[in-house]
């Protein structure tokens, strides 16, 4: 029968009424494999699958298909967002198999979990086929699979750290330096100059990548680099990727110019993007970048926060249509004779505005809105003031979002992860520093005692998921990083050192848990966890950046915090070991910005003193990527701090490579020094 039912995963519960006995990823399900001998079916994807729905609908569904998996197979679906180990090491299986991946991801394996089928949407008749000729493949002559699942399984396990031969040979900051500016020159080659990004489709947004050339544009002083940056970001603000009614961007777009998405919205691109933004806010001060973190976090705020301070993962990009049938995009698109009904007299202004025309139409007589050009430009050629078309579009789009609401809803995943949740706890924060509104600080805070108080056990551990008040599956690498992360971006606003020691400590279970000094890096789960197939090491940054890079840039700044050279050594053998192969630029971005940290340019303050906070939130609000802030307003035992505060009187130090001028009272001075 099947037991999904029984699961808080709403991907699982979507599949509770399929007549395939399907079971979820647990020990029982794995051990009833092997006393039956059977074959397992692994069926992975999430609950803002498009693709997965739609297998469901045309397979699972279907009474055909499930008596052929009932009949001979333990089928076990996986939510990918609640299991990302279980999900990578089998997504190595099907590049391997296939040379790609993606979801929905389906996996056949021998009843030990050893893979020796697989890959992504299958049609029901293919499905069945294959199904068939496994199972007989598995009676007749098991040896041949067994065979073949060995020599995977080898395959699977090479693939993993690229070791450095040189392991006692740290580079020099020249040679790191001089190995990114040809990464990115290399780089370079790939951009889109119309309408930013990659020159490719589809288009994922790849926030890291663009925190990552800001942050190198700025500091090299590279213009060219800089506007490419700028234009990327404006356009991803202009596409139907954001949703200018209701804020919130999609997760990626189908086309080159940023127009059409793919609907769902997940809770780690907003996050990301709100940091993004924000960043390039506080370097621009272009209001269209102010207006996309105020609009995201409003968003995140209205549909996707629980009552205890929790976010949600994400909104699927099905919803119903007039005619109650599930469709893509559904409750984002509009057609010209509503769009009129709505906008009256203004819409050929409108039009304008979000092209409702050729280069804003979609399919089937439906439009996502898009602008192509700024409101300055069209408020010139209308001879209208900037203010008053500005005016017009707010109105607009509160009359869209009034008329949208009252349509059916896309469904909403509701379970918490910790990772994700540290990622829109950050994007708050870098809001807050921004745009100095409390209420973003306020958002933070509560989210940061969501955390410890329902994802942090008494044991030391963090936990992975949170629903109807249940945490159930033990925290990966990709937990500890982010939180720790966002912990400190926590201190660096309110120099409160609780946020610092929660990091330290988080991360010195870290080290107990899932380092693996022989490879010096660390691994996805914790050695605590029931061992799958073989050990999973995320390295390479994708749309959310890898958990052991963001795990070294943390221990980069406990290292200077706390003077701790373990830290620091640590950061520095796993970027050694990454750096040599590094040919994708795209895919290491973050260990890219972690080799910045080691240029002539990095710095850090401490601010201590009766006035560190005020003056704090005012650096906080420049654009100092190479800066790692420190302060207090009262005398510290932190490492970093000690001996440093006088009463009566807010003294700055600032330092580069553990030298440090003295210490000045300054403001002005110091602004200048960072510049």
């Amino acid at each position: 029968m099947n037991q999904l039912s029984q699961e808080t995963s709403p991907y699982l519960l979507q599949h509770a009424t399929n007549p395939v006995h399907w079971k979820a990823w647990n020990p029982n399900s794995l051990s009833e494999a092997k006393e039956k001998n059977k074959l397992i079916i692994i069926s992975i994807g999430y609950s803002a699958c498009h693709w997965c729905h739609f297998m469901e609908h045309e397979s699972f569904e279907d009474d055909e298909v499930a008596d052929v998996m009932n009949a001979h197979f333990i089928s076990i679906k996986v939510d990918r967002e609640e299991r990302p180990d279980v999900d990578a090491v089998y997504m190595k299986a099907i590049q391997i198999m296939t040379g790609r991946g993606g979801w929905p991801l389906n996996v056949v394996t021998l009843p030990d979990g050893r893979p020796v089928w697989g890959g992504t949407y299958f049609r029901k008749q293919d499905w069945i086929q294959t199904l068939s000729q496994l199972q007989e493949i598995y009676l007749s002559a098991p040896e041949k699979m067994i065979d073949y699942a060995e020599k995977l399984h080898q395959g699977i396990q090479s693939i993993g750290i690229i070791q450095n031969e040189k392991l006692n040979v740290i580079p020099s900051a020249v040679e790191l330096q001089e190995q990114i500016i040809a990464l990115v020159e290399k780089w370079k080659h790939s951009f889109d100059w119309e309408f930013g990004g990659m020159a490719s489709s589809p288009k994922f947004m790849m926030p890291n990548n663009y925190h990552f050339l800001m942050r190198y544009a700025h500091q090299k002083k590279d213009n060219a680099l800089l506007e490419f940056v700028n234009l990327t970001l404006t356009r991803m603000a202009f596409g139907g990727v954001f949703d200018t009614v209701d804020g919130g961007f999609s997760r990626y777009s189908v086309d080159n110019k940023w127009h059409v998405p793919h609907f769902e919205k997940m809770l780690y691109d907003n996050g990301q993007l709100v940091s993004l933004y924000s960043d390039a806010y506080k370097l621009t001060r272009n209001p269209l970048y102010k207006e996309v973190i105020e609009k995201t976090l409003s968003f995140v705020e209205r549909e996707l926060m629980n009552e205890d301070g929790g976010f949600y993962c994400a909104l699927d990009a099905d919803s119903l249509n007039a005619e109650n049938h599930l469709e893509e995009g559904a409750f984002y698109v509009w057609k010209i004779r509503e769009l009129k009904t709505i906008i009256g007299e203004d819409f050929d202004l409108f039009s304008q505005v979000f092209n409702i025309n050729t280069f804003g139409l979609w399919e089937d007589g439906n439009y996502v809105l898009i602008q192509n050009q700024s409101l300055e430009d069209i408020a010139k050629d209308n001879e209208i003031s900037l203010s008053e078309l500005e005016s017009k579009k707010k109105i607009w789009e509160q009359k869209l979002y009034i008329k949208r609401e009252k349509r059916s809803k896309p469904r909403l995943d509701d379970k918490c992860l910790t990772s994700w949740n540290a990622i829109i706890l950050k994007g708050c924060v870098d809001a807050y520093k921004a745009l100095e509104d409390c209420n973003y600080l306020e958002l933070a805070l509560q989210n940061a005692n969501f955390i410890i108080k329902n994802l942090w056990s008494s044991e030391g551990n963090l936990f992975h998921n949170y629903k109807n008040q249940k945490s159930t599956i033990n925290g990966y690498l990709e937990d500890y990083c982010w939180v720790i992360a966002a912990f400190m971006c926590l201190y660096e606003v309110t120099f409160d050192e609780k946020w610092l020691l929660n990091a330290k400590q988080l991360t010195d279970y870290s080290l107990k848990h899932f380092f693996d000094e022989k490879t010096g890096f660390f691994a996805f789960t914790s050695n605590l966890d029931e061992a799958l197939i073989t050990t999973h090491f995320e390295t390479e940054d994708n749309v959310i950046p890898a958990s052991n890079s963001v795990m070294g840039k943390n221990l980069f700044q406990l290292g200077i915090y706390f003077e701790n050279s373990y830290y620091e050594k640590v950061s520095q053998r796993m970027l050694h070991n990454i750096m040599p192969g590094v040919d994708y630029p795209s895919a290491y971005s973050n260990w890219m910005d972690l080799a910045l940290n080691y240029s002539e340019e990095n710095k850090e303050l401490a601010i201590c003193g009766d006035l560190a906070l005020e003056y704090s939130t005012k650096i906080n609000s420049f654009y100092f990527p190479n800066l790692i802030l420190a302060g207090t307003e009262k005398t510290s035992y932190l490492p970093f701090l000690k001996n440093r505060f006088n009463e009566n009187e807010t003294l700055f130090y600032l330092c580069q490579n553990k030298t440090c001028t003295q210490p000045t009272k300054d403001f002005e001075k110091v602004i200048a020094d960072l510049n």
